[in-house]
C-alpha cells in the first residue's frame, strides 16, 4: 500500500451530530475508505484511482439546510494510518459493560474489554450502528452458539460474540483491509473460535448459524436477507443494522417474507438495529 495515492477531504461540520454520522455513511457508499472524526468535523480518504470530480454529487447531507458543511481536499502520497488513529481514536464504553479501545489506551474496569487496531476498517464502536450491535450482543445469550458476523469490519462484534461464549464464529468482509484487520484483531484479543474470510454472501453455501449479525447497509441487507434466512438454524436470531429508522418498514417486510419476526429494536440518532427470530 505504500505507493497508493489517496485524496483526503477535510470536512468542517456545524452542528457536529448527527451530520457527521450521516456524512460518514454517505461517503462510505460513495467509495471513501477511511474516516477520522475531528473536533470540527471529519477527515475522509479515498484512493485516487476510485476518485472522480463528481464524487460528492450524491452526498445529500451537504445540501441539507440544517447543517453547515464546508470542505477542502488534497492529494496524499502516503497516510500513516496508525498515527492518524492514535491522534483521533478515543476509547468508548458501552453501558459500563463493554469497552473498545486501542492498544495504547489504559485498560478500563469493564466486564468485556476489546482491544483493536482499527486502521482503515469500519467498526470502532463510535458509530451508532456498531454501538447498538454491541448492546444487542451484550443483552442476548451467545453461549455455545454458532455465529456469523457479516460485514465484520474490525471484527469487534465477532470478538465480543466469542467473549460472550460463542464457540463457532465466521467473520466475513468484502474489503481486503477489513479482512486483514479482522485477523489481526482476533489474534490481538486471543480469540480461538473466529475464522475470517474475504468475500460476500456468496460464501454462505451450506452454512448454518444460530445467530447472524449483519451491520452493512440497507441495499445489501435487502438483497442478502434471503441468504441469511437459509443459513439460520431453527429458533435462530438475525441482528441487522446499518440503516435509518425510516428504513425499518422495508427491512421488516423483507424479513417477514422469509418467516422472520421482529422482536426488538434499538435506536440511536436516527440509526436503528433490529433483532429478528425465525
Amino acid at each position: 500500500m505504500s505507493n497508493t495515492i489517496y485524496i483526503g477531504y477535510y470536512f468542517k461540520v456545524k452542528p457536529l451530530q448527527p451530520a457527521v454520522e450521516i456524512l460518514i455513511a454517505e461517503l462510505g457508499y460513495a467509495g471513501f475508505e477511511s474516516f477520522v472524526e475531528t473536533e470540527t468535523g471529519v477527515t475522509a480518504y479515498i484512493q485516487k484511482e476510485e476518485w472522480v470530480d463528481s464524487i460528492l454529487d450524491n452526498i445529500y447531507v451537504l445540501s441539507n439546510e440544517e447543517f453547515e458543511i464546508t470542505y477542502t481536499f488534497d492529494e496524499i502520497e502516503q497516510v500513516n494510518w496508525n498515527a492518524e488513529w492514535e491522534k483521533n481514536f478515543n476509547p468508548i464504553i458501552v453501558d459500563d459493560l463493554c469497552s473498545v479501545r486501542a492498544p495504547f489506551h489504559d485498560k478500563p474496569n469493564t466486564k468485556y474489554d476489546i482491544v483493536i487496531e482499527p486502521k482503515m476498517s469500519f467498526g470502532t464502536g463510535h458509530h451508532e450502528t456498531t454501538h447498538m450491535m454491541i448492546q444487542h450482543i451484550m443483552s442476548n445469550d451467545f453461549a455455545n452458539k454458532s455465529v456469523l458476523d457479516m460485514g465484520c469490519g474490525t471484527a469487534v462484534l465477532a470478538i465480543l460474540a466469542e467473549m460472550k461464549g460463542a464457540n463457532t464464529i465466521d467473520a466475513i468482509d468484502i474489503d481486503n483491509w477489513c479482512y486483514l484487520n479482522s485477523i489481526e484483531n482476533a489474534e490481538r484479543n486471543n480469540c480461538k473460535f473466529i475464522s475470517v474470510y474475504e468475500g460476500d454472501a456468496s460464501l454462505l453455501v451450506d452454512k448454518k448459524y444460530d445467530i447472524i449479525i449483519a451491520n452493512i447497509n440497507r441495499n445489501i441487507l435487502l438483497k442478502d436477507i434471503v441468504t441469511y434466512t437459509k443459513c439460520l438454524n431453527k429458533k435462530g436470531q438475525l441482528f441487522l443494522s446499518g440503516f435509518y429508522d425510516n428504513d425499518i418498514t422495508i427491512i421488516e417486510e423483507e424479513c417477514n417474507k422469509h418467516n422472520l419476526s421482529l422482536i426488538s429494536k434499538l435506536e440511536r440518532n436516527s440509526w436503528v438495529a433490529l433483532q429478528f427470530k425465525n
